[in-house]
């Protein structure tokens, strides 16, 4: 019922300013809606709502996730736009801050509010 419809997927900021510069600039998401209350993003055929909130206490797990084909690529350009990307002890990651999974390589990263996002690029079929 709902395997082919687009999602939409929220997290929340206590900074709506730095969460714009963040989302916007420097992951490079289309901005498409800003209220006082939120802003929207486009994300390929999906929506990004962050919400704004007072005070928020960050996840302790990845919240939000992007597929992608070049991960080395990928983490080069946004360490370039000043990304810091997470490691994790207990976990083998590269110099890069890659790990590999079977049938998988895996970033993680936080945005300004602490929320964990991730990059994974899928091994060959």
């Amino acid at each position: 019922m709902l395997a082919d419809k687009p999602i939409i997927g929220f997290l929340t900021t206590t900074d709506p300013d730095r969460a714009r510069v963040f989302f916007r600039d420097t992951l490079g998401l289309k901005l498409i809606s800003e209220d006082p209350f939120a802003l929207v993003f486009r994300v390929a055929d999906n929506t990004l709502r962050i919400s704004t909130v007072e005070a928020r206490v960050p996840s302790s797990h990845t919240v939000l996730g992007w597929l992608v084909e070049d991960i080395d690529e990928t983490v080069a350009a946004l360490r370039l736009r000043g990304v810091e990307f997470t490691t994790y002890p207990g976990l083998e990651q590269d110099e890069a801050g890659i790990c590999r999974f079977p049938g998988a390589r895996v970033a993680w990263f936080r945005d300004p509010d602490g929320n964990t996002l991730s990059l994974t690029q899928l091994a060959p079929a």
